[in-house]
């Protein structure tokens, strides 16, 4: 009697809604739910079943990274099925601990993401390298069309005006900094932790002869003194700065924008504290955690700060991380030739899970646009924001 394969069968039984199948690595299949499997869970070999009892979620992600389970079948729709069964191991790992990500701290959980090769982004990321969520105007957007109408459809929210000074906290490779100089001909400052971001965002200044309206700093937003700004934004930036740093960031942010300046917020946003968990804080995004919209309008409110708009943007996250899934799968003899096959299984496992998560409302995306004092100079309505 094969005790591992009896706590497989128990504890995998009632983890999926759909009809599945288990296959172990004797060869023996079991069949779970009525009508034609979805997918095969294939278990390659034995897992501690102490780890599983211990973090299913670090135990399983880590085994599929390493091959010792596989999925024949969507992979991004097996865990879309543990996400919509609210008793599934998937909801009951998320991460409680305190996080200190103090300035050096934060450096190194940037650099641990960011910084692993300009070259493997461009493999699979839009023309721009835009690392956050499209805006999808119409089912037939491109990819390079949802980056393009998402930066867009921020500028236009912050009423940018010619002249006006603007600071992208986080500036990921430059696309949004470089559109509002080109575009509304503004004085743009981008910062960001990552040296092979920065390297490349001076190298896009340069060659698009920017140098009098775009600068970029290698810099924690909080090393930025004695600067002000009409407009200062942050896209996918605040889910690196912890639970407890987050009153700061709001704070710093009071201190960097004019009177009657405008900021807006673009960040994913967690269901009753849901959104990260073990395996992605130490594979993919060591310190990350992901607010509450409560969290992030309480912390709005403790500066003063007055909130005009919010937007979700959930399904437009699951539909981007789709096309990065797609795009990552097509470049794979490209990412082959520099990343083993450890990394390439944690790299699909994460992007295919992230993109179930969005689209199973397990986690959300908004857009929070809000005023420094009282502004009146903004538009009545929001028009404005999708002429």
């Amino acid at each position: 009697m094969d005790l591992n394969k009896i706590f497989y069968k128990t504890f995998l039984k009632d983890v999926f809604f759909v009809p599945f199948q288990i296959k172990f690595w004797d060869g023996e299949a079991v069949k779970y739910g009525e009508g034609e499997s979805k997918f095969t869970l294939i278990i390659n070999s034995p897992i501690l079943v102490a780890d599983i009892k211990s973090d299913p979620t670090m135990a399983l992600g880590e085994a599929y990274m390493t091959n010792k389970i596989d999925i024949d079948g969507d992979l991004q729709k097996v865990i879309e099925s543990l996400y919509n069964n609210s008793k599934s191991f998937l909801h009951s790992t998320i991460i409680n601990k305190k996080l200190s990500n103090n300035i050096k701290k934060s450096k190194d959980n940037v650099q641990h993401h960011y910084d692993i090769g300009n070259d493997f982004y461009r493999l699979w990321l839009e023309d721009s390298m835009t690392y956050s969520c499209g805006y999808f105007q119409s089912p037939d957007d491109t990819l390079n069309g949802a980056q393009k109408n998402k930066v867009a459809h921020i500028l236009r929210k912050l009423n940018l005006n010619e002249g006006q000074t603007l600071l992208d906290i986080g500036c990921g490779w430059g696309e949004l900094i470089i559109t509002a100089a080109k575009e509304y001909r503004a004085k743009t400052m981008g910062i960001t932790l990552s040296s092979e971001q920065f390297a490349k965002i001076k190298e896009r200044i340069k060659s698009e002869m920017l140098e009098e309206l775009v600068e970029v700093q290698l810099l924690d937003y909080r090393e930025l003194k004695n600067r002000k700004f009409d407009r200062v934004i942050s896209v996918g930036m605040i889910e690196h700065v912890g639970k407890d740093y987050l009153h700061e960031y709001f704070s710093t942010v009071n201190k960097l924008l004019v009177e009657e300046g405008v900021s807006l917020l673009h960040c994913i946003t967690g269901i009753n504290g849901a959104g990260t968990n073990t395996w992605i804080n130490k594979y993919i995004f060591p310190g990350g955690y992901i607010p509450t919209v409560k969290e992030l309008i309480s912390h709005m409110s403790d500066e003063d700060f007055h909130l005009i708009d919010a937007e979700s943007l959930r399904r437009h996250y699951g539909r981007t991380l789709e096309h990065w899934a797609k795009n990552f799968e097509n470049a794979l003899p490209e990412i082959m030739k520099s990343k083993d096959e450890t990394f390439i299984r944690m790299w699909r496992l994460y992007l295919n899970a992230c993109a179930a998560s969005f689209n199973s409302g397990n986690i959300d995306i908004h857009q929070f646009l809000f005023t420094k004092g009282v502004n009146n100079e903004l538009p009545w309505t929001r028009e404005y924001m999708y002429k």
